[in-house]
């Protein structure tokens, strides 16, 4: 049986916590200094973050050793 590799894709777009799976809000990345502190304050991580339930079947094929 081969080894079950990860999508790299998914792995830097998710993260699995201790309730699912959390995704990183977009434009939070880079060029931070030019962005409206209103912009980045609605784009930080919080509880709804968090993966639909009707997805996390797919994350868990695409990151298989995220258990």
């Amino acid at each position: 049986m081969p080894k079950l590799k990860t999508n790299r894709a998914a792995a830097k777009r998710f993260r699995k916590t201790a309730k699912g799976f959390k995704s990183y809000a977009a434009g939070r990345r880079h060029n931070l200094g030019h962005k409206a502190p209103k912009v980045k304050r609605h784009a930080r991580s919080g509880g709804s973050s968090l993966v639909h339930e009707s997805d996390v079947g797919r994350l868990t094929q695409l990151l298989p050793n995220h258990k």
